[in-house]
């Protein structure tokens, strides 16, 4: 019998363990694609991106976003 596949949520994900599942999941080149911002398009990586997305609400939604919709 198939269980159901749970929604994702961001209860109790810190941002920076929903950006390393992002980039381990779709790498900097396709994140740089699918959210156009220089943290990860220029010289990426897990500290700078944390300093921006932490400094910047409407980036930070984004990225939850992709987040909540990546596939499990």
């Amino acid at each position: 019998m198939n269980t159901p596949t749970l929604p994702r949520s961001l209860h109790g994900m810190t941002l920076e363990t929903i950006l390393v599942q992002l980039q381990a999941h779709y790498g900097w080149e396709k994140l740089g694609q699918m959210i156009d911002i220089n943290c990860f398009t220029s010289d990426p990586s897990i500290k700078s991106s944390l300093k921006f997305l932490r400094k910047t609400p409407w980036a930070r939604a984004k990225v939850e976003e992709l987040f909540l919709n990546m596939p499990v």
